[in-house]
């Protein structure tokens, strides 16, 4: 037999051919394995959802700068309202029947609550519509955005259009048709209250009354009517006393009424009661119907609002 053939190697031993061979193969195979690992990237960290508060930030942010870009949104939802004040404030004169004060401060009290339910109601039931009817719902309801963050960010931007509004509002009625502004902390807290409750409750109806509203094209045609007849029965372009009875008791079961009232509460003189239906402010009944308002159309949106479904595009 033959004997089989060495090899030298560094460390001075020998081995065979065969083990040569076999251990060539294996440092080879070695190296492969780390070009292929090398190849192949490291898998990436999965991406967690972001938090609450930052993707509300986020939507907030977009929002807002959807609002203030969008023209149509700007003249009708925030500019609408001054535009009543300035024409009707300018024809508007005299004084209320049985009291002394002027018929366009009482006017001014309530043009406030319409420029509140404009920019809550009509303005946040309108573009729900329209994101529903475009998509944009559905596609929000795809993104690991937390769902809550949605309504925050809609609650943030009614906030900001109404406290902007009213301020706008209150600026004209003061410089241009010599509106007073509170005299007393609680007046001004009575404003303050006034203002959120009834944010709230027509924000929360906007919401609900979105579910009414079949598609993007019609929403404006299904919300301004709404929108027009509430002012007029709710004591806004006239004095609330004036009207049939059958529209002051039509006019108490929604909350633009109560609104006005409130507002009314702030800017008029106390002796103003005298031609108020109840003969008083009526601040706790104001509270309480503002409240159920909100409470219940914050029930009925829980119910009604859909992220998928037939009707959600």
């Amino acid at each position: 037999m033959t004997p089989s053939k060495v090899a030298e190697i560094p460390s001075g031993e020998t081995e065979t051919e065969t083990e040569t061979q076999t251990r060539t193969h294996s440092e080879s195979a070695a190296g492969a394995d780390r070009t292929s690992a090398a190849a192949v990237p490291a898998a990436e960290p999965r991406r967690r959802a972001p938090g609450l508060w930052r993707a509300s930030a986020a939507r907030s942010s977009v929002e807002l700068k959807a609002f203030f870009r969008n023209k149509q949104s700007l003249v009708f939802t925030l500019f609408f309202p001054v535009l009543l004040l300035l024409v009707f404030g300018s024809i508007f004169s005299g004084k209320v029947e049985g009291t002394d004060t002027d018929f366009r401060q009482v006017f001014m009290a309530g043009i406030v609550a319409a420029g509140v339910m404009s920019t809550a109601f009509s303005g946040l039931a309108i573009s729900v519509a329209i994101e529903r009817d475009t998509g944009t719902i559905r596609r929000l309801a795809m993104t690991p955005m937390p769902k809550a963050a949605y309504f925050i960010g809609k609650l943030v931007r009614v906030v900001v259009t109404t406290v902007l509004e009213t301020v706008l509002l209150i600026g004209i009625a003061v410089a241009f048709f010599s509106l007073p502004l509170p005299e007393t902390g609680q007046r001004w807290f009575t404003l303050a209250w006034c203002l959120a409750l009834g944010t709230a409750a027509c924000a929360l109806a906007g919401l609900a009354y979105s579910a009414a509203i079949p598609n993007s094209r019609s929403a404006p045609a299904i919300v301004t009517p709404v929108f027009m007849v509430l002012q007029f029965i709710s004591g806004v372009f006239f004095p609330f006393d004036k009207l049939p009875v059958w529209m002051q008791n039509t006019a108490a079961l929604f909350p633009v009424k109560w609104m006005a009232q409130g507002f009314r509460s702030v800017f008029l003189p106390d002796s103003f009661t005298v031609v108020e239906p109840a003969g008083s402010w009526e601040l706790g009944r104001i509270a309480l119907v503002l409240g159920l308002w909100a409470i219940g159309c914050l029930a009925a949106t829980a119910l009604t609002f859909g992220w998928r479904g037939p009707r959600v595009r």
